[in-house]
């Protein structure tokens, strides 16, 4: 079966895809933060992509949705925004390609964003299945994994941390507000504007 992978290049997605690549057939995404983040971030995205031996990956332009939820909802919930339009344009991305499920780095409660509560609220947004391997991992688990595959030197390369993250993210979203949030943009076009820009390059 093919998979999405949502491939940050931090110590965790490439994790997920080392375990879920003996299983699927794995096609690699990136969402480009910029101008939140910086050709740092992608590189790294990339040479991971590269260590995990893909010759492709899709670099998905993110950065746009980012700014129209900054500039009109509500800032504590810009993490969950910002993940739920990553799992709807991977989803559309997903029936181009002829994949049937996502594949995250997603831990649960590893970090603020990432609660029982706030993972069902991403679940939300799309319909097909989300597969998170690491879900019940402690983080010293992962970088365990990580050392082995020969992963860990990119993943904890210095990058640019995404500069449009809240100084208090919503830990306990609540679904209702969110869409009722959501409803003050079109996600419908920022979908299909980035699905427009994204484009698949040799890794």
């Amino acid at each position: 079966m093919k998979a999405l992978l949502l491939l940050s290049g931090g110590i965790d997605s490439p994790v997920a895809g080392y375990l879920m690549k003996r299983k699927l057939d794995i096609v690699p995404v990136y969402f480009d933060n910029s101008p939140y983040a910086d050709h740092t971030t992608k590189n790294r995205a990339i040479d991971a992509a590269k260590k995990l031996g893909f010759r492709k990956i899709w670099i998905v332009p993110h950065g746009e949705s980012l700014a129209k939820f900054a500039e009109k909802c509500e800032r504590k919930y810009c993490c969950l925004f910002c993940k739920r339009m990553m799992y709807r344009v991977a989803e559309k991305l997903a029936k181009k390609l002829g994949a049937k499920a996502l594949v995250t780095g997603e831990s649960l409660a590893q970090v603020a964003s990432q609660t029982s509560w706030n993972l069902l609220a991403l679940d939300d947004a799309v319909s097909i299945p989300v597969i998170r391997p690491l879900i019940g991992f402690d983080k010293v688990e992962t970088i365990k994994i990580s050392r082995e595959a020969g992963l860990f030197e990119t993943s904890t390369r210095p990058v640019m941390c995404c500069s449009i993250v809240p100084s208090k993210p919503s830990t306990r979203a609540d679904l209702a507000r969110v869409e009722q949030e959501e409803k003050k943009v079109n996600i419908s076009k920022m979908v299909n504007d980035s699905l427009k820009g994204a484009e698949e390059i040799e890794c």
